[in-house]
């Protein structure tokens, strides 16, 4: 197969973050079966898949939904459709739209998540 028509990106070494023995894979997320997850209004539907570490997963919000905890895991979360009202512990409010993402540290700023309208999001973590 030939790499023509791959950009730079594609063949530079790099140190900065290390994907390893994960073949090539496509994941059609309507086939993922999905757990449902209670917040204290709304609910949760997650669909997930785990690659070695990484757990990477499709994220379904009601209307109405409000987290049940403060989290303190690291993420990188994309917004795809709907808005996501994000709360942190030191007062400071974010609201994501789709296209708009977001990212902390594991044991960094603890967060909580809620949503007026509902919300569709992309999480790895």
């Amino acid at each position: 197969m030939s790499t023509a028509h791959c950009s730079p990106l594609c063949s530079r070494a790099s140190t900065d973050v290390k994907i390893s023995d994960l073949p090539f894979g496509v994941t059609d997320w309507n086939r993922v079966e999905s757990t449902t997850h209670a917040g204290i209004q709304g609910e949760a539907r997650w669909r997930t898949r785990q690659f070695g570490a990484v757990r990477v997963r499709m994220v379904d919000y009601s209307p109405g939904y409000c987290a049940d905890h403060w989290c303190s895991k690291g993420h990188f979360l994309l917004c795809l459709s709907g808005e996501l009202d994000t709360e942190l512990a030191d007062g400071r409010r974010f609201t994501l739209t789709p296209g708009q993402s977001y990212q902390v540290a594991d044991g960094g700023e603890p967060h909580r998540s809620s949503t007026r309208s509902g919300a569709t999001l992309y999480v790895v973590d």
